[in-house]
């Protein structure tokens, strides 16, 4: 992997912020020179005044193995004969304050287990992965990534399970245990909790000191290589968060790298983030361009990851977000408070990304209301292909911790995100932020008696998967975990022996499956003929209803929510084909945990306008519960006609995104003709 020398060239895009693989020069390679195998080390630390590697090899004293200046800009470099892999080191570096202090090296790739602090020579070559059917998969599916199923299962490694021992289970073991779990379950993809080298173990890894280094705590680079090679043989995605807004404050880390901000911003109020105790990455220097950016491929070169959920978005765009009234505010050039360098980067970081993987997986998690955020950067937007719909997670949360009684008061809880569903390509996420310091599990947020807090999950589950967008829920809601999820602890995995927990693992298990199975979830997700509403208006009663279509007519589905504990017999609900309709999903089966109330036979719809439809059909309606229906043997004229329509509007709109272009490139249709 190391390049076979230090090309000018490659240095010269380093300082310039456009060296996407700088991992291959700076840090630590096994190398030869001149037919003696060693080790190269290369460090940027441009206010030093002496660097030394410091190691096992040596005693730790760095006087024998002093490095050279190679560039005006701080690139240090020299080769040590005789080291070999795992041999441990840091960097000593005299500042020009006349203070000498180690380091470990930021593009490590290895480290000693925490609390110890040594980076160590590892080579990342000689693996040989088994996921090639995957990687051709991908490559084919890349076109249509909006249109395909996308299910996430979120884990923290560290507490997902334990070993009988009470210690964390290794990659190795990881690799069978929780792979075919997830498999099992129906999920498309994994979404890790950061595992580049952190030393506390309450951050969950958020305050990283090692970018380049994945965790020692689960094994080695190998090892989390062969976990993601599992899941891709199994068919399952391997999303990793990633964290390039801050880093965190450790005095062997990137602090004050060389006695100086290197890595940080030098105005204390930009670089300081005090709602975390972390600093701000300096977006506007060029080598920590190159740093972030080749950090963000390093995971898709050497490990093969799918993609990056790009954690705290918000805190990058912004200066002040997260700040106290009393804290002073920061403003850019024009006055504004958006950090425009910050906002260069994540496009510079988008455009890279998608030129050398098209088909990676670029999720951000942004909680404001900065437009286009999953749209190119050609078309202003941010680049990212994805977004997590925070909005909707908040109003959700809060509108299913009502008392039903209370909820008819909050009905556009429900229905407000579909004033912006379609404005981006959003992921619907229940993640680990919302079930920890207090704030309750998911199913101990909702109201009622023991029975009813099942249902209301289940109702609020089924709710997630018919609305538009893609779907992650966080480890331990799948079978409703009654703690708030501890990070030092694993799952409560013995609630399982409880039959309601049971009968919820059950239930999640089946709507995973329906979902993948049925077109309507999740092929139009991000266009809005993909959905209607039925009536989404009936307050009073807390129910609301809508259609889910695919591409095909056939594919359609009516979609009931219920959200109060009340049983309605001969309800309407109004249809678009005068047919047959099948109930083919119900959250109140008794094999759920529910009362066991539904539609058993099939149902005829009646040719009366009911809720702006042209016909109705009148079901039950469980309590607290979420019910499908499908139209079968649909008439011949319908199909015909619902095709018509579908065709037209792609017309239309093929017409309109040519007539955008033209008018952009400044093509008139004169010019054509």
């Amino acid at each position: 992997m190391p390049t076979a020398k230090l090309s000018d060239h490659d240095l010269y895009l380093f300082h310039q912020g456009s060296l996407f693989k700088s991992y291959t020069f700076l840090g630590a390679h096994l190398h030869t020179v001149k037919g003696k195998s060693g080790v190269r080390f290369t460090v940027w630390a441009p206010n030093a005044v002496q660097v030394n590697v410091v190691g096992n090899f040596n005693q730790w004293i760095g006087k024998n193995h002093r490095m050279t200046r190679i560039t005006s800009n701080g690139i240090w470099t020299t080769f040590i004969e005789g080291l070999k892999e795992g041999d441990l080191y840091k960097y000593e570096i005299e500042s020009n304050l006349g203070k000498v202090f180690q380091k470990s090296d930021p593009y490590a790739f290895y480290s000693e287990i925490r609390p110890n602090t040594a980076s160590r020579i590892t080579s990342l070559s000689g693996y040989k992965w088994n996921d090639d059917k995957w990687q051709q998969k991908k490559k084919k599916q890349k076109q249509r990534i909006y249109e395909e199923p996308l299910s996430i299962y979120e884990v923290h490694l560290g507490s997902w399970r334990l070993n009988k021992e009470k210690q964390f289970y290794t990659y190795r073991e990881l690799a069978h245990e929780l792979v075919d779990y997830v498999s099992e379950m129906g999920y498309t993809h994994i979404e890790i909790l950061p595992i580049s080298e952190h030393p506390f173990d309450k951050s969950w890894g958020y305050q990283i000191t090692g970018y380049f280094s994945v965790t020692s705590r689960y094994g080695t680079p190998d090892d989390f290589k062969y976990l993601v090679d599992c899941c891709h043989q199994k068919g399952i995605g391997v999303i990793l968060d990633w964290v390039p807004g801050h880093f965190c404050k450790d005095d062997h880390g990137l602090r004050l790298f060389d006695g100086e901000p290197v890595f940080e911003y030098e105005n204390p109020l930009i670089a300081e983030k005090k709602e975390w105790g972390t600093l701000t990455f300096d977006f506007a220097r060029p080598e920590v361009v190159s740093f972030l950016i080749s950090n963000a491929l390093f995971w898709m070169d050497v490990y093969h990851i799918d993609g990056l959920r790009v954690d705290a978005v918000s805190s990058m765009l912004y200066y002040n977000h997260g700040k106290k009234g009393d804290e002073e505010e920061i403003r850019n050039q024009y006055g504004g408070y958006e950090n425009l360098d910050a906002i260069s980067f994540i496009r510079k970081l988008n455009e890279t990304v998608f030129h050398y993987y098209p088909e990676a997986l670029m999720m951000a998690e942004e909680s404001t209301a900065w437009p286009n955020v999953s749209r190119p950067t050609y078309l202003g937007g941010l680049g990212f292909n994805f977004k997590w719909n925070m909005g909707w997670m908040n109003d959700m949360l809060k509108y299913m911790e009502l008392d039903p009684i209370h909820r008819k008061f909050q009905h556009t809880l429900i229905t407000f995100s579909f004033l912006y569903a379609f404005t981006e390509n959003f992921i619907l996420p229940l993640s680990h932020d919302e079930v920890v310091h207090g704030k309750k599990s998911l199913l101990n947020k909702m109201p009622g008696d023991y029975w009813q807090k099942f249902a209301n999950l289940r109702a609020f589950y089924g709710y997630m998967t018919a609305h538009p967008g893609k779907k992650l829920l966080f480890m331990g809601g799948e079978f409703g975990q009654f703690d708030e999820w501890k990070e030092l602890e694993d799952l409560d995995w013995e609630v399982l022996e409880y039959e309601m927990h049971g009968k919820m693992h059950h239930f999640v298990k089946t709507l995973n499956q329906f979902y993948l199975k049925e077109p309507s979830l999740w092929q139009l997700d991000h266009r809005q003929e993909g959905f209607e509403w039925i009536d989404p208006n009936n307050c009073d009663q807390s129910i609301v209803s809508f259609i889910r279509r695919g591409k095909q007519p056939k594919d359609a589905l009516i979609l009931i929510c219920n959200f109060t504990p009340v049983v309605y017999h001969n309800y309407k609900v109004g249809v678009p084909y005068l047919s047959e309709y099948k109930e083919v999903f119900n959250s109140d089966l008794s094999e759920f945990g529910g009362s066991g109330q539904g539609n058993s036979e099939v149902i005829r719809a009646v040719p009366e306008n009911w809720h702006n439809q042209p016909h109705l059909i009148e079901i039950t309606i469980p309590p607290l519960s979420f019910v499908v229906f499908r139209p079968i043997n649909i008439p011949i004229s319908h199909n015909k006609e619902e095709g018509i329509q579908v065709e037209e509007k792609k017309r239309v709109r093929r017409n309109a995104i040519s007539r955008g272009r033209r008018k952009k490139t400044g093509v008139t249709n004169e010019k054509l003709s």
